[in-house]
């Protein structure tokens, strides 16, 4: 007889044991030590509270059967059992609610000025306690009635939710904020500034919290193992199948689920407590714990300790100058910014400024992690002991990061890193759409579900690219800019794959549909900041070079993920037990794009802000404020872009979604071993192909041009698919994919040309045009359903479609003024055009500006300008190669410039101010 209960009891009072340890250690240095009980003490004690009883049923369980098969229990024991089972799935939740809503609110006492771990915490806590007390109440409500949980057997007519199905459900939420827990203080600890010893045992505690994540994926296995089993029962016939416990078998699997949970909980009071310990180690311990470099908690009067021991918060008036010979570089960086000064002679104080001293609250944790000596009240002297704020642009020990450029400044070398770190993301986001498509295509197929239902998850996917851009994505990019919203696009992200998990355990369409559109959420913040990123960071007369470049490795990405998906991962999915087993490709993948987000936060990401986009749009003001039918030509550019690039989108996710079925019912035995799907994933590599041909050839063309012969494609390959049978017309839509790929690219990247402070919305507006595809295949099924089920007929809808989007092309075509306005210029980067910041029309009016026109005509050999006395047009007459070549390439040598050559003192002092500033 196969005997589970010894190691589950065994290891359930183990665990627990060590638990109550640390709840006694942690309060007698709380009352014995720092005289202190606050609100996250409170807590864990009520978590330990609620564990003593969640211990208690699982250990009582094991008395009655919890860890044998359901056939050795003995029949008197069932109902103990089973009242045993209930009482530990209703306090599971309740006891991890508390317990991390402990920890969160400590790392509330760690930081007080970084607004964005703040908000992130809060968002945490909402989180954990929303789903915490929605799984309590899904767990104390899982029979109707309430009694048939307990009482064995149950009335006939009782229903029952599986429990197994309901904790394997809960897995996602889980893990998500076991996750968050463990990145949460990441970017707290690595600004402390600490010895050694005091270093890796910080490392090793909160370490051991990521433990608890890896004991969670252990507990969904057993978990995952019963839902196996039972789903096979399910489709197999076998047994008496009615989602009962009994029939789960759930005293077996169960046990060892008890047993890991108990583990999870009881890891995680642990973990909460070593901080806390602290003081009591270092009276216990404390040449352990101090390290070689510790100086006393009363020895930080010294200004010099002081100074060296600790971070210095600059104040924001100061700027970063030169210190005068002899003075140490701290002292050089506090210098005050004068706005007065009109020469370089910069004075220098003779002492530091103290920063506003932080609360005692936020100084009570900072410091108790921050210091190892044996304060008997650490709390009590943090006021007068206190240390300033911790600058949030430095990183101590663990990073040291460069302040990056901005990004309006960066030439096609400097803008190379930061580029291909953002094409990262366009790479995963084409892995996430190709093993979306598959996935969704299998799951369909294993729930029976029918065509409309299949493109209601297709909806649902373009769904979140109408929510998400202009709510989470603008928010984040006006707020924090690029980096946040990476962040935040990578977090929904990773929620949506997480969230596939408990939508194959359940194999509910709903379920589906919701982790479609989250997924998609994440897309659209992740596209609302990464394609204007590309279009901005660097020349902008690369801009549609750089982006078709990006999302030619999207694209790439999808034809990979698609391959793997159909030929690996899913290969096998042909029941609900194999759709179960996929979960795991999903944890890999939203596991990792964490660690991508974690990774961004510490990456010198450029940035660009919304003065100097505008600057940036100012230097072409006369063109893109040209009037056109009494519109400012830039803003009709970026309406008729916008409505361009909603009817695109529309058109080519009809044809993706119909693609198969026109291939089937063109060659009904397939051609060369090739099927509908196989000629699809054809289609997509001559897409992917197609994205670095539309680069390489605007590089000789302009991309206006390159844009007008692509719709001209689109139109004539859509009427002659409709038109052509068999293999000519399979051969002619394969085609439409490369007509299709470089559109989306040219379209944003012209879109965003000379918005200025507006670019961030605008960019958000045009990732909300990507939505276009969400309800458009539905009138392209419903024209195949009223042409007797013929897809050539219903493309009709596809030449409508791109019909409707080329009114876009053919203005930039016929308008001369939009002509000029989106045409790229040779350097028109900011600060690029002259090394003095002086010269600028509004401090130097009448100053000639090189190589933007506003000046006169002999100063302005290019004609990239439409200044006074030029005659030349300011657009170029060819790519990128054929634009004639800039005089300003490379700025002159400043040891030309002074008020010898026309130039002010203030000048190369402002000069000097910004590039300090911006390196």
């Amino acid at each position: 007889m196969e005997d589970r209960r010894t190691p589950t009891l065994v290891v359930t009072i183990v665990f627990f044991a060590l638990a109550s340890v640390s709840i006694a250690l942690r309060f007698v240095s709380r009352l014995g030590i720092v005289h202190k009980i606050v609100s996250h003490d409170y807590l864990i004690l009520v978590a330990w509270v609620i564990d003593f009883g969640f211990i208690f049923a699982i250990c009582y369980g094991t008395t009655k059967g919890l860890g044998l098969h359901q056939v050795d229990v003995p029949s008197s024991n069932n109902t103990s059992l089973n009242t045993s089972e209930y009482v530990a799935t209703v306090l599971y939740n309740p006891v991890l609610m508390t317990l991390k809503t402990s920890i969160l609110i400590f790392y509330l006492f760690l930081t007080k000025t970084n607004k964005v771990i703040r908000w992130a915490i809060f968002a945490t806590i909402f989180v954990v306690n929303a789903a915490g007390v929605a799984l309590t109440m899904v767990n104390v409500f899982q029979c109707q009635p309430v009694s048939a949980a307990i009482w064995f057997p149950a009335d006939g007519d009782a229903k029952c939710l599986s429990i197994v199905t309901i904790y394997l459900s809960s897995a996602p939420v889980n893990l998500i904020t076991d996750i968050a827990i463990f990145f949460l203080p990441i970017p707290i600890l690595t600004q402390l500034r600490l010895p050694r010893k005091q270093k890796i045992i910080l490392i090793i505690v909160f370490s051991i919290g990521l433990f608890t994540t890896v004991i969670d994926i252990i507990r969904a296995a057993y978990l995952q193992s019963a839902a196996t089993s039972n789903a096979i029962k399910q489709q197999t016939g076998s047994g008496n199948v009615d989602n009962s416990k009994a029939n789960q078998d759930f005293s077996w699997y169960g046990a060892f689920t008890f047993m890991w949970s108990a583990v999870e909980v009881n890891t995680g009071i642990i973990c909460a407590c070593i901080p806390s310990m602290k003081p009591l180690a270092a009276r216990l311990l404390p040449r352990m714990i101090k390290g070689s470099s510790d100086t006393s908690p009363h020895s930080h009067s010294s200004t010099t300790n002081t100074a060296a021991a600790r971070p210095i918060a600059l104040r924001a008036d100061t700027a970063p100058v030169a210190p005068p010979q002899g003075q140490s570089a701290i002292l050089g960086r506090m210098a005050p910014r004068s706005h007065t000064d009109q020469g370089p002679n910069f004075t220098f104080p003779n002492t530091l400024q103290p920063a506003e001293l932080p609360s005692e609250e936020s100084l009570e944790m900072t410091d108790f992690l921050a210091h190892s000596g044996p304060s008997d009240d650490t709390e009590s002297s943090a006021v007068t002991n206190a240390s300033p704020p911790l600058d949030m642009t430095t990183f101590y020990d663990f990073v040291n990061v460069k302040k990056p450029k901005s990004m309006l400044a960066l030439s096609n070398k400097e803008s190379v890193p930061p580029v291909a770190l953002t094409t990262i993301l366009f790479f995963l986001w084409g892995i996430g759409y190709g093993f979306l498509d598959i996935l969704n295509t299998q799951f369909t197929i294993i729930d029976g579900i029918n065509t409309w239902g299949s493109l209601g998850l297709h909806a649902a996917y373009f769904g979140g690219y109408l929510v998400s851009p202009l709510t989470v994505g603008r928010f984040m990019l006006k707020k924090w800019g690029f980096k946040s919203t990476f962040i935040s696009g990578l977090f929904i992200y990773a929620c949506g794959a997480l969230i596939f998990w408990p939508s194959a355990v359940l194999t509910s369409f709903p379920a589906f549909i919701l982790s479609n559109f989250v997924v998609g959420c994440g897309f659209g913040v992740l596209e609302t900041a990464a394609d204007p990123f590309i279009v901005l960071c660097g020349p902008p007369e690369n801009a549609e070079i750089r982006l078709n470049l990006s999302q030619g490795v999207q694209a790439t990405g999808s034809i990979l993920s698609s391959v793997l998906a159909e030929k690996v991962a899913f290969k096998s999915v042909k029941t609900v037990a194999g759709l179960v087993r996929v979960q795991w490709t999903y944890l890999a993948i939203a596991l990792f794009v964490l660690l991508l987000a974690a990774a961004f936060y510490y990456l010198p990401i450029p940035e660009a802000t919304d003065d100097d986009l505008q600057e940036l749009a100012d230097q072409r003001k006369d063109d893109i404020s040209a009037p056109v039918v009494g519109i400012p030509v830039v803003w009709l550019t970026f309406g008729l872009a916008a409505f361009s690039q909603f009817w695109y989108v529309a058109s080519q996710e009809a044809l993706i979604v119909s693609f198969t079925l026109y291939v089937q019912q063109q060659l009904p035995q397939g051609r060369g071993g090739l099927y509908g799907h196989d000629f699809l994933s054809v289609a997509r590599g001559i897409f992917a192909a197609g994205r670095f041909l539309v680069a390489l050839a605007i590089v000789f063309i302009k991309p206006r041009w390159v844009l007008f012969v692509l719709y001209v494609g689109l139109i004539v390959f859509a009427v002659l698919t409709k038109e052509l049978q068999g293999m000519a017309g399979v051969g002619i839509g394969m085609m439409l994919f490369f007509w299709e790929s470089g559109v989306i690219s040219i379209t944003i990247a012209i879109s965003l040309r000379g918005t200025g402070r507006h670019t961030k919305t605008a960019g958000a507006i045009m990732a909300t045009a990507l939505g276009g595809g969400a309800g458009y295949p539905f009138f392209q099924e419903l024209a195949r359903v009223q042409n007797h089920g013929s897809v050539a007929s219903s493309y009709v809808v596809l030449a409508v479609g791109y019909a409707a989007a080329a009114v876009f092309p053919l203005y930039l075509m016929l308008v001369p003024a939009a002509k000029k306005q989106v045409d790229p210029v040779l350097n028109g980067s900011l600060y690029r055009r002259s090394p003095l910041r002086g010269q600028r029309s509004r401090t130097h009016k009448g100053r000639s500006r090189a190589g933007t026109g506003d000046g006169n005509a002999d100063t302005n050999p290019n004609g990239n300008g439409n200044g006074n006395g030029s005659k030349k047009e300011n657009y170029s007459l060819g790519g990128v190669l054929s634009r004639p070549r800039s005089l300003v390439n490379e700025p002159p040598s400043t040891a030309h410039m002074g008020p010898a050559a026309g130039i002010s003192v203030h000048d190369l002092a402002y000069q000097y101010e910004r590039e300090n500033n911006t390196r």
